[in-house]
């Protein structure tokens, strides 16, 4: 059943669905006639907005139309108008192209700057402006003022596409009093909230399960495909299956967020920082997805893992007719910590230390306070990964990048972020029942690996059943770098309790068939803004130091990525996710852009700029492990979002010290990868 993808789901009395989707980024829809594709063999329904229940969904704000009614206006390209369902895919195929929609085209907002404009057209009742974020500590001004040296620049970050290996897919069907849908998404009881608001059902009518998921990276956290083939099996009462083409996909989905800010940093005549000023601007395209919680991020983060209290920093999301951004790995952090490594670096320059230098004098380390207030754990190794890299960086003087990060483990923020499990004692087995979305990340390993160490079971003796919201307890999204820790802790509680239970009957397992074991893990933390002097911002941070190394021809040689991510559970995980982060970061810095005309992109998978096999660097994982571990999960934190942060600074880093051409934009123009010969 689960060890499959859902592109391989076939049940019997399966059709297919699809939408026909707008050709424009902006168009008031006049007409939609289907009558032609009503009467062609095979077809068994047309649905419009006018057939859904609720007609706005959203992750966090509902503002997201599952399909543009008669009269209304499109927001961007992919907006769905219709939905077809029929037969077969031939069948399928063949009804949209003759679905005739009627278009008046207007014109699209397309920047940021247009957006702000006092005459802009308002895409959403509200605004413009869809969320907004002001983080400040201390004083920043008067901290600035009397800084011995102040480096103000201006950069600038690209939409990137998340390439995930497979396409959005999703199986629903009519099951019980309510129906069922197979998905590929990072959080099932989330896809359930957002279908049970279009439903307007209650959410337990609503039953999702993860297949195997072929990769999200933030990317598959918003609703797609699933409630769309939920109204489809709704209408015509039997299952169906609605997949994205490549096309789809890369219109559709959210992407990483475009960004533009100015980044004022300070510090003293010893390069020992004292402020921050900085203002940060979203792109956040057509819907609103995860722009609060990016932006938020984006804003926390912008300080960096070091030692200061003077901060003011303003971010702004606003509404384009763009594709939507959302999550992406590293959550608003890959632009902000860009910019910020960047100023770090001219400010070492100005003292008259090397960037290595500097950023081990201002290093976040146990007891101290970051810049958001929180006390920095036992487990804080960040000058650790300073040390490890330290080599390797001088070694390289001249054509090597450096930079460091930090990352949040959970949601944190004062947010409800709890962990849930529940084990069950079947037929000698113990089966684990968490709904954690594992996309690749490994955390349904990692769950089997914290049992066996807790409850001393052998391989054979536990079984992982899945994501599902009908039988396993809600666990969270598969985001912020959460599940090793937050739901690793939950099974390793309810594996101490199945452990004092064997031990009570001499470790006959089978002596406990039928029992449960059930345990939730909350480690509560502070809102943003809480008014107290130390508060918590998240339960665990996660650090890094990354070397970036170029060859004579600026090519990228290797890349030396030192982590502190607690306790390592899965060396060969973390290793993977490591180079996957790196790689990542890479394409950031050097290859990939997400071009478009007039709202409207311009790239094909194949045109992206991934990075190629033959361009692969060696990738030097390096793991720092202190004795002093935080109490959870056996001291494990996070690794899914930071590698892929320092790298694109540690980049332009190396760059920087090659030919001292300071490059403020991604993809970085000039490089191997870019010659000035070809420009953009």
């Amino acid at each position: 059943g689960r060890g499959e993808y859902c592109d391989d789901v076939a049940l019997p009395g399966m059709v297919h669905a699809s939408a026909v989707r707008s050709e424009y980024p902006r168009a008031r829809v006049l007409d939609i006639d289907a009558s032609a594709a009503l009467a062609l063999p095979g077809v068994l329904a047309v649905l419009t907005a006018e057939d859904v229940p609720h007609n706005k969904v959203g992750h966090i704000q509902q503002d997201w139309d599952v399909m543009i009614a008669r009269g209304d206006v499109t927001r961007c390209v992919g907006d769905a108008v219709c939905l077809v369902v029929a037969e077969t895919e031939t069948a399928l195929a063949e009804a949209k192209k003759l679905v005739k929609v009627t278009y008046e085209p207007l014109s699209p907002v397309r920047t940021i700057q247009e957006a702000m404009a006092e005459d802009a057209p308002r895409l959403h009742p509200n605004g413009n402006l869809c969320q907004s974020r002001h983080v400040t500590r201390g004083d920043a001004k008067a901290a600035l003022a009397n800084s011995k040296y102040v480096v103000t620049q201006s950069y600038r970050t690209p939409f990137t596409e998340h390439a995930f290996l497979e396409p959005e897919c999703a199986v629903a069907f009519p099951y019980q009093n309510g129906v069922k849908v197979y998905t590929s998404d990072q959080g099932v009881y989330d896809t359930r909230k957002e279908i049970a608001i279009m439903l307007g059902w209650e959410p337990e009518r609503i039953m999702v399960e993860n297949k195997l998921v072929g990769g999200g990276f933030g990317g598959k956290e918003d609703v797609s495909v699933q409630h769309i083939a939920v109204l489809a099996a709704l209408k015509v009462g039997r299952p169906v299956k609605v997949k994205f083409s490549r096309k789809e996909s890369i219109a559709f989905h959210p992407k990483r967020h475009y960004m533009e800010g100015t980044f004022t940093l300070g510090c003293d005549e010893n390069g020992i920082f004292t402020g921050l000023d900085c203002e940060i601007y979203f792109d956040t395209g057509a819907y609103a997805s995860l722009c609060g919680p990016v932006l938020e991020r984006a804003c926390t983060h912008s300080v960096g893992p070091y030692c200061y209290q003077n901060t003011d920093i303003r971010g702004y999301g606003y509404y384009t007719n763009n594709p939507p951004a959302g999550a992406f790995r590293g959550f608003g952090v890959c632009q902000s910590e860009f910019a910020l490594e960047s100023n770090i670096n001219l400010l070492a320059e100005q003292v008259g230390i090397s960037p290595w230098e500097i950023r081990y004098r201002n290093a976040i380390e146990p007891g101290k306070v970051l810049p958001n207030g929180q006390i920095a754990d036992c487990s804080t190794a960040l000058k650790e990964t300073l040390e490890a890299v330290r080599e390797a960086y001088e070694q390289n003087a001249g054509h090597a990048g450096i930079a460091c990060a930090m990352k949040n483990t959970g949601v944190g923020v004062g947010l409800p972020d709890k962990g849930r499990a529940r084990l069950e004692v079947r037929g000698g087995v113990v089966e684990i029942y968490a709904a954690a979305s594992d996309i690749g990340q490994g955390c349904a390993t990692v769950f089997l690996q914290i049992l066996s160490e807790t409850a001393g079971l052998r391989r054979e003796q536990m079984r992982n059943m899945g994501s599902s919201s009908e039988l396993a307890p809600d666990s969270g999204t598969t985001s912020g770098s959460r599940q090793t820790l937050i739901t690793g802790e939950a099974v390793r509680i309810a594996a101490a309790d199945l452990k004092k239970a064997l031990d009570g009957v001499g470790g006959d397992l089978s002596a406990l068939e039928g029992r449960e074991f059930f345990a939730e893990f909350f480690d509560p933390t502070d809102k943003l803004g809480a008014d107290k002097p130390n508060p918590k911002s998240h339960v665990a941070y996660g650090f890094a130091t990354h070397v970036v190394v170029l060859d004579d021809d600026g090519r990228v040689k290797e890349v030396w990525a030192a982590h502190d991510s607690g306790k390592v559970v899965n060396p060969i995980s973390i290793q993977g996710q490591i180079e996957g982060g790196v790689l990542m970061g890479l394409g950031y810095a050097l290859t990939e852009d997400f071009p478009l005309k007039d709202c409207v992109p311009q790239a094909k998978f194949g045109t992206l700029g991934l990075m190629r096999a033959d361009q692969i660097p060696d990738i030097h994982a390096i793991y720092v492990e202190k004795k002093e571990l935080l109490p959870f999960a056996y001291g494990a934190k996070g690794i899914g979002e930071i590698a892929t942060i320092p790298t694109a600074p540690a980049v332009q880093g190396a760059y920087y010290a090659r030919d001292h051409v300071l490059r403020t934009a991604l993809p970085m123009q000039d490089t191997f990868y870019r010659p000035a010969s070809k420009g953009k």
